[in-house]
C-alpha cells in the first residue's frame, strides 16, 4: 500500500498473519526482526510511495515484499526474481539472510533468479536450467559447471558460472542467414540439443527420477499453519484500509471538495424555491441531482480501489485472509468517509434550498444519500472484480449507473417506459427508484404548495407526487430505505460470490484452453 510506512506494512501484516496465540509484543518483535534481515531498519519511518507519491527505492520495495512473506517463516516460499533491481551486494546479503533463515526455520525456496553473481549462485543447492521449454539440467547446483564442461561448453576461467549457462543456451540474438531464405544451424540451437539429451541420460537426471517417485510414495498430509483469528484479521485489516483512506488524497477527500462545491452551486441555483407552482419540479430536480451526483462520481475513487484489489488478490491467495473478511472491513472503514461525504453536501444543498426544516427531514435525506454511495461503492467492486483495468472500469460503472438513472422514473415518468425491459426488470432493480421516490415521499409529505400564481388554490405534496411524479405511496419511505439497505447486502455478497464463482472457473477454462491448443498444435504438425 503506496500510503503506508515500511513500519507500518509490516506491523500491520505481522498481527494478520502470526497467530493469535503470540502476543502482540512478540508480533512486532517478529517483525522488527524481520525488517533487520533484509536490511530495511532506516527505512522503517518512509512511505511506500507508489503512482503519485515518491517513496523507497524499488530494490527496498522487493525486499519489503520479501519481508512481508517470510514473517510466518512458511515451510515452502516462492520468490520470483528476488533479486532484480538489487546491485550485487545487496543480492548477496539478501539471499544469504533467506539462506541461513531456510536453515534455521526448515523451509525449503524455490527461487527464479536471472544472472544471479557468482555469491549469490554458490548459496543455491540445486539448480533447475530451463531452455526453449525443454529441461537442460535439474540436480546439485555445484555439478553443473562439470555437466556443462563433459558437453563441451567449459565455464571459461574468472567467469561466472551462471553467466556461461545463460549465455550457451540463448537463442534470442542468433542472426539469419544471408541468404534471408533459411536459417543457419544455430549456436545456441545445437547447445541445447546436445545439453537436453545429455540430460536425459545422465546419472544426474536418473537420481531426480528417483528422488521424485520416492516423494510420490511417501505419506501425504496437510501442513497448515497458524493464523489470526477471524475478529484479529477484520479488525487489523479495518484499521489498515482506513489510514489508507485516509491519506490517500483521491479516495474521499477530492470527491468531498467537489461536492461541496457542487451542492453550494447547487443550493444557489435552487436557493430558496419557496412553495409556488413551480415549486414542486424544482424540489423534485434538486433531489434527482442531489441523489445521481454522489452515487455517479463515486467511481471517481475507482482507481484507488483498483489499487486496493490488487493487494487484497495477492494477500487472499497467499492465505492471509479471506473475501469474507475484506468484504466487512472494506464496509466498516469506508462508511465514516461515505457518511461525511454525504452529510455535509448534502446539507449545504438541502438547507440552501430550502427543503422541509425538521431534523427528522433532514436525517432521512442524509440516510438515502450515503445508502446510495456505499450502493455505487458495491457495485464499483463488482466492477473490479469482473474489470480489473481501472479505465475500462470507470465506462463500465458509468454505463450501468447510467442505465439506471434513465429508468428511475425521473426522466421518464413510469407508467410510460416501455414495459419489456425497462421497467421489467431495469426500473425494480435500479436504486435510483428507491432513493428517488424515498427522496419525494419524505420532501412533500405534509407539504402544502400554491397551485396558481395568484395563491388562492393550493395542492398537497401527497397529491403532487402521485399525480406529477407517480410515485408508489402504498409503502412509507423507510420501506424505500429499507429497499436501499438490502442491496446494499446483496451487492456485497454479489462481489463474494463472483470471487468464487471465478476461483472455480479459471482452473477449467484454463484447462479448456490448454486443450484446444494442444490440438491445433497436433493438427499442425500433422
Amino acid at each position: 500500500m503506496a500510503t503506508l510506512t515500511v513500519r507500518e506494512a509490516i506491523y500491520y501484516s505481522a498481527q494478520i498473519q502470526l497467530p493469535d496465540t503470540m502476543t502482540v509484543a512478540n508480533k512486532l518483535a517478529r517483525a522488527e526482526d524481520t525488517v533487520r534481515e533484509m536490511g530495511l531498519t532506516s527505512a522503517l519511518d518512509t512511505r511506500i510511495g507508489g503512482r503519485s507519491s515518491k517513496g523507497i527505492s524499488g530494490g527496498q520495495q522487493k525486499r519489503l515484499s520479501i519481508c512481508l512473506e517470510i514473517l510466518t517463516r512458511p515451510r515452502l516460499l516462492f520468490l520470483d526474481e528476488p533479486t532484480s533491481g538489487l546491485d550485487s551486494a545487496a543480492s548477496f546479503h539478501v539471499m544469504s539472510r533467506i539462506t541461513d533463515l531456510a536453515a534455521r526455520e526448515g523451509m525449503t525456496v524455490i527461487a527464479v533468479v536471472h544472472q544471479p553473481c557468482s555469491e549469490v549462485f554458490e548459496l543455491f543447492h540445486g539448480l533447475c536450467l530451463l531452455a526453449a521449454g525443454s529441461t537442460i539440467f535439474f540436480g546439485p547446483a555445484s555439478t553443473a559447471a562439470e555437466f556443462f564442461a563433459s558437453n563441451g561448453y567449459p565455464c571459461p576461467p574468472m567467469r561466472n558460472p551462471s553467466d556461461h549457462f545463460l549465455r550457451t543456451v540463448n537463442k534470442d540474438f542468433d542472426k539469419e542467414s544471408e541468404e534471408k531464405l533459411q536459417y543457419e544451424p544455430a549456436v545456441a540451437d545445437e547447445a541445447i540439443d546436445i545439453l537436453v539429451n545429455s540430460y536425459k541420460s545422465s546419472d544426474t537426471s536418473e537420481v531426480a527420477k528417483q528422488e521424485m517417485r520416492q516423494i510420490n510414495e511417501m505419506d501425504r498430509r496437510m501442513i497448515g499453519r497458524n493464523r489470526a483469528g477471524f475478529v484479529t484479521k477484520t479488525l487489523v485489516l479495518t484499521r489498515r484500509l482506513f489510514v489508507n483512506m485516509y491519506r490517500d488524497i483521491g479516495y474521499y477527500w477530492l470527491r468531498l471538495a467537489i461536492y461541496v462545491a457542487i451542492s453550494l452551486s447547487l443550493g444557489m441555483i435552487f436557493y430558496n424555491v419557496g412553495y409556488g407552482p413551480d415549486s414542486a419540479r424544482s424540489r423534485s430536480s434538486m433531489l434527482m441531482f442531489i441523489g445521481t451526483l454522489l452515487t455517479f462520481m463515486a467511481i471517481g475513487g475507482f482507481p484507488s480501489f483498483v489499487e486496493d484489489m490488487k493487494i487484497f488478490g495477492r494477500e487472499r491467495l497467499n492465505g492471509h485472509y479471506g473475501v469474507v473478511t475484506f468484504v466487512i472491513s472494506n464496509t466498516l472503514s469506508s462508511t465514516p468517509y461515505l457518511l461525511l461525504i454525504a452529510v455535509v453536501p448534502g446539507a449545504i444543498a438541502y438547507y440552501l434550498t430550502g427543503l422541509q426544516k425538521q431534523i427528522d427531514h433532514f436525517i432521512y435525506f442524509a440516510l438515502v444519500l450515503c445508502s446510495c454511495t456505499m450502493l455505487v461503492e458495491g457495485l464499483m467492486m463488482i466492477v473490479a472484480t469482473i474489470v480489473p483495468d481501472f479505465l475500462m472500469g470507470i465506462i463500465t460503472g458509468a454505463g450501468i449507473q447510467g442505465i439506471m438513472m434513465l429508468n428511475s422514473g425521473f426522466f421518464q415518468l413510469p407508467n410510460n417506459l416501455p414495459k419489456i425491459v425497462w421497467k421489467y426488470p431495469i426500473y425494480y432493480i435500479s436504486f435510483h427508484k428507491y432513493a428517488l421516490q424515498g427522496f419525494y415521499k419524505n420532501e412533500f409529505s405534509r407539504l402544502v404548495l400554491q397551485n396558481d400564481l395568484e395563491g388562492h388554490k393550493t395542492i398537497t405534496g401527497e397529491k403532487v407526487i402521485v399525480e406529477l411524479f407517480q410515485v408508489e405511496t402504498g409503502h412509507s419511505k423507510w420501506v424505500d430505505l429499507a429497499i436501499l439497505c438490502g442491496m446494499i447486502v446483496i451487492y456485497r455478497l454479489l462481489f463474494v460470490v463472483i470471487i468464487k464463482v471465478l476461483d472455480m472457473a479459471k482452473p477449467m477454462l484454463k484447462g479448456v484452453m490448454l486443450r484446444c491448443y494442444t490440438k491445433s498444435v497436433i493438427h499442425g504438425l500433422e
